[in-house]
Order: C-alpha cells, then structure tokens, then sequence
C-alpha cells in the first residue's frame, strides 16, 4: 500500500496539471547593456523588462515571438511562449545583444 501511495504522488505530481506556476523575471536595460538575463526561465514565464537608460531601447527576439519598444523609464511584459535559446536585441542598438536561454 505505501509502494502504491508513493508512486500515486510521483505521477501526481509530475503530471502537467500540477506543472510549476507561471514565473515572473525582470530584465533591466541600462548603460546600453540588457542586464543579467535570468536563470530557470519556463515557456509561459512572465518577463518585465525595464528601461533605466537614456535611450529608447528594444527587446527584440522575434524567434521567440516578441518585440517590446521601450522609452526611457517604462517597462513592459512578455510571456515567453517557447523554449529554446534567442538571441534578444535592440533594434536602435544593434551592439546590445544578449542570450534568453527558455526551457520548454
């Protein structure tokens, strides 16, 4: 009996109704430079990204499926739709580049 209650839980819990919940990640855009780009990113995470430069800034991955246009001092969201590794750019800056690595 505890054989089967162990294993009950396991396939509970590992099944897609019990997924782990939507996360949310902020990126920072500053000094000309996207900042740190998160870890343990999910398809279906919520990303904020912030623009605390001078400049109107993008962030553009348009293999993942977004384009976020950003004036000095806004922010904005995103679900990350896909997973895979993008290549996230501006489209005013072509020197800002960085990597959003997103697990399925």
């Amino acid at each position: 009996m505890r054989l089967f209650a162990t294993g009950l839980a396991v396939l509970l819990l590992t099944s897609p109704a019990y997924a782990a919940a939507p996360r949310t990640h902020q990126i920072v855009m500053a000094k000309m430079k996207f900042g740190p780009m998160p870890a343990n990113v999910h398809a279906g995470d919520k990303i904020v990204w912030v623009n605390r430069d001078l400049f109107r800034h993008t962030a553009t991955a348009k293999a993942a499926g977004f384009d976020v246009d950003l004036a000095p001092g806004t922010s904005k969201a995103v679900i990350v739709k896909r997973g895979g590794t993008f290549t996230v750019t501006c489209r005013y800056h072509p020197g800002m580049k960085a990597s959003l690595k997103v697990a399925k």
